[in-house]
């Protein structure tokens, strides 16, 4: 059964669900799984990947990152390294639980969730394995895909650099969901009616400074898997092959066709079974029993 929970970072109470299979025969491997951009814990692919987690018998615990969902905070102003440290605070929190073993703590997230998951990864050398869909490693690279040049990239950068003379000066600047990430009219169906359309100028400036290239490498020789639609009309595929490139051994990529940007909430079994295999090699729900047979 899901299972609400809070704890506290920063003075904010951030809100999440904990989910624990059957954890009779000893601690149980878990994931925190993070949202996309401007969702929530009960939003897009998060109760998806959960589900497709519990089911294999992982524990997951989803988070609603501050300013969304059920936690405390500014509502709209969201940071990405805030966002690292939340999910920090999500690995104390399952390492504190007498069902989780705590050797054994992964952290997955979609897209804006991806990014901050990788970031993480390689920050913090607790996260035992990373899944990323449709993530990315460097915000200003993907800003300029996402906004072609010259007329959208230039009024988004213009939009970026107001912003920053604001939040020097103390003030705020509100900024529209799809000035910052652009969804095709095709898919914004799959944004929740709790989605955030509304965000702080300082989302969008955390965004465009946010590399998690640069800790990619790191995760290794953590198992990393990496999946990407092929023809991604959010995020561009090629940002994924970027952080493949930059990282290390026991990194896992699959390309997927016929899905989009939000690949959980199109019920793709491919994404499932993908999923599942890399479970099975690269992060079992009994270690020990590899680890023998492989000796």
């Amino acid at each position: 059964m899901d299972e609400r929970i809070t704890f506290d970072w920063d003075g904010i109470e951030i809100a999440g669900i904990l989910d624990i299979p059957d954890a009779s025969n000893g601690p149980i491997p878990a994931f925190v799984i993070l949202h996309g951009f401007g969702a929530n814990k009960d939003s897009g692919s998060v109760p998806a990947m959960a589900k497709l987690l519990t089911n294999r018998g992982y524990a997951s615990l989803r988070l609603d990152m501050p300013g969304v969902g059920d936690s405390g905070g500014v509502v709209g102003k969201l940071v990405c390294l805030e966002q690292v440290a939340v999910a920090r605070r999500g690995i104390d929190y399952l390492e504190s639980r007498a069902e989780i073993d705590s050797a054994r703590i992964g952290v997955a997230g979609a897209s804006f969730g991806a990014a901050v998951s990788i970031y993480t990864g390689g920050a913090d050398e607790r996260v035992a394995a990373v899944i990323s869909s449709g993530g990315w490693g460097n915000g200003a690279r993907k800003a300029k895909l996402q906004h072609p040049p010259p007329v959208a990239y230039d009024t988004f950068i213009t939009m970026v650099e107001e912003g920053r003379k604001k939040v020097a000066a103390g003030e705020t600047m509100m900024v529209p969901r799809f000035d910052i990430v652009p969804i095709p009219e095709h898919l914004r169906g799959n944004l929740d009616i709790t989605s955030l359309m509304e965000f702080h100028v300082e989302t969008a400036i955390g965004i465009f400074d946010f590399r998690p290239e640069d800790m990619v490498g790191k995760i290794s020789p953590r198992p990393l898997l990496l999946l990407h639609p092929t023809n991604d009309s959010v995020t561009p595929v090629s940002e994924t092959m970027e952080l493949f490139a930059k990282a290390g051994e026991n990194t896992d990529v699959h390309l997927l066709a016929d899905v989009d940007h939000f690949m959980f909430s199109e019920e793709n079994v491919r994404v499932t079974h993908v999923i599942g295999d890399w479970l099975d090699k690269f992060f079992p729900l009994d270690a020990a029993a590899v680890k023998d047979a492989a000796e």
